[in-house]
């Protein structure tokens, strides 16, 4: 399976941090977001990896390179301007090729094992759920019999992790800016949508204080 980095969003309220550098290159515990995720991936055996980038999006491809120090193949899927997550993926989609990928944020950190997601016919998504963090205690769906729902009433936190069939974003023409949440739900309703519940850690690195105290808390965790 092929896994997808999304590494194009401008992390507006990162700034001034992200002034000068793409969110997902800011460092904790002593190596920038991405490359946990590179690592972890890599521990999975997913070795083909695509990465979109807008903002500042050479920076990314000359830190990461084609992949090699970390035993991946590494390819870049650049954007003009930020295409949100499901025209990324679209856009992406020829690089992914046929089969059922792995879709991760970029700017959450995660200690889940990537090698127990899949993706079961005929679901067009596999979402991994999460406790509702304090910045989003609404939640967003509901996990009820390893489906994924509109309807219940204990709503959990989608992680931005997931595994997506090509079919999932075939209304959305390449190119063309596209939010992944409407593809979701058309596919609930369906039926189509399988999931998991992560228990283990998940931060979602959305502000400078968050990626101050996870940094805080690697580097401790080390002492």
């Amino acid at each position: 399976m092929k896994a997808m980095i999304l590494a194009a969003g401008r992390g507006e309220r990162m700034r001034p941090l992200t002034d000068l550098a793409p969110k997902p290159l800011l460092r904790v515990g002593g190596k920038p977001l991405i490359v946990w995720h590179l690592e972890r991936l890599a521990q999975a055996g997913i070795k083909d990896i695509v990465i979109n980038h807008a903002h500042l999006g050479a920076q990314i491809e000359s830190a990461l390179g084609d992949g090699s120090q970390w035993g991946l193949h590494i390819q870049y899927s650049p954007e003009k301007i930020a295409l949100e997550t499901a025209g990324g993926i679209a856009n992406a989609l020829p690089l992914l090729g046929d089969a059922p990928f792995l879709v991760v944020n970029g700017d959450v950190f995660t200690d889940i094992d990537f090698a127990t997601l899949k993706l079961d016919s005929p679901n067009l998504a596999h979402l991994v759920m999460i406790d509702n963090p304090p910045q989003h205690m609404a939640g967003d769906f509901v996990l009820l019999n390893e489906k994924v729902t509109l309807e219940g009433v204990k709503k959990l936190t989608f992680s931005g992790i997931g595994v997506y069939h090509p079919d999932l974003f075939a209304s959305v023409v390449r190119g063309d800016t596209a939010k992944l949440a409407p593809l979701l739900k058309a596919a609930m309703i369906q039926g189509l949508v399988s999931g998991s519940y992560h228990q283990g850690e998940w931060h979602d690195i959305g502000t400078p204080e968050r990626l101050h105290a996870l940094d805080s808390q690697l580097l401790n965790s080390r002492n």
